[in-house]
């Protein structure tokens, strides 16, 4: 179900406020896993993400819930959305995530020297583990649950583990953020750890790279949208990244929390593709504006679920590739 009616966004049974699902609801958490190309893979960490297998530790873990499942070849990743009580939540990612560095080997790829076109910066084969809190009460609990899931990944499964994010401080008590580790990809974080002089050192786990699953960031965190863009042709690459600088937070035309980088994709489209940190303050019709001012838009894509507060004002002139409000927005996911 396409959705193309902006009075329709939250589809046909009007979900509770968000509001109240943000009180009574569960921890979310949204790993980033970088594969989007061998389906038998992504099935199988779907598979024990969903509970269908899981750890020996504990049985519970089938009270978290697989609510979401987005794939993308462009960019070699696929996007993970659960749902669940603290512990039971650490126990259903554990399983997914032990899936996962069994069976893909970002380390290898790396070194292979071929880089792949629009490929998403990444650090690991399971790269980003946030911890997702929908209401500020819930904040204490989703920074435990981030700190036991990072501890059970550097020690029951081997690999190195930073925080990043409010769980994190750089060495001037600043927040470590996503960007810093994933700057030069897997190759210059293996090599910015081997340092001899000032290595840098995980939070939990071993000091050196998985050999095959390299590391893997964890942190607490409201909700994002993940949120892409594609321009009209003949827009290039360099029009693509051009048009990300102007409107991140911090460029010309920036907006607040709005993260974003310029790909190419599959039959030479070129997109914009972004992390709205602040959704409730920046909408998606926002967004799409601003790219809107420097260049046309083909249509817009969602990577896994937001809230519906997000899409509120969005252009029904403007398709959202494979939305389904019953499915995409979280409150209908949650019931």
């Amino acid at each position: 179900m396409q959705c193309s009616r902006r009075l329709n966004v939250l589809g046909a049974r009007p979900p509770a406020s968000l509001n109240h699902l943000m009180i009574l609801s569960p921890l979310m958490s949204v790993p980033n896993v970088s594969e989007g190309r061998d389906q038998t893979t992504i099935n199988a960490i779907s598979v024990a993400f969903s509970g269908t297998v899981s750890l020996p530790k504990s049985a519970a873990h089938a009270e978290a819930r697989l609510l979401d499942t987005h794939t993308d070849a462009d960019h070699h990743r696929s996007v993970y959305t659960l749902a669940g009580s603290p512990g039971t939540l650490a126990d259903a990612l554990l399983s997914g995530i032990a899936a996962a560095v069994e069976r893909i080997d970002v380390v290898t790829r790396a070194g292979s020297g071929v880089e792949v076109t629009g490929q998403h910066p990444h650090v690991g084969a399971v790269d980003v583990v946030p911890i997702v809190y929908l209401h500020p009460d819930q904040r204490g609990q989703a920074c435990a649950e981030a700190l036991v899931v990072a501890d059970r990944i550097g020690h029951e499964l081997h690999v190195p583990v930073f925080m990043y994010g409010e769980l994190s401080s750089g060495g001037d008590r600043t927040e470590r953020t996503r960007a810093e580790f994933r700057r030069g990809g897997v190759s210059a974080l293996a090599a910015r750890m081997a340092d001899p002089e000032q290595p840098l050192t995980p939070d939990f786990g071993p000091s050196r790279l998985h050999a095959t699953a390299g590391a893997t960031l964890v942190a607490a965190r409201p909700p994002l949208v993940a949120f892409n863009l594609q321009l009209e042709p003949p827009a290039t690459l360099d029009r693509a990244r051009e048009i990300a600088t102007l409107i991140r937070e911090g460029g010309t035309h920036g907006l607040p929390g709005l993260r974003a980088i310029g790909v190419m994709l599959e039959g030479e489209v070129a997109q914009v593709s972004m992390n709205v940190e602040r959704p409730f303050e920046v909408s998606l019709a926002q967004v799409l504006s601003a790219v809107q001012a420097h260049c046309e838009v083909a249509s817009a894509e969602l990577v896994g679920l937001a809230p519906a507060a997000a899409l509120e004002g969005f252009p029904e002139d403007v398709q959202i590739l494979g939305f389904d409000p019953a499915r995409h927005l979280i409150e209908n996911a949650l019931g």
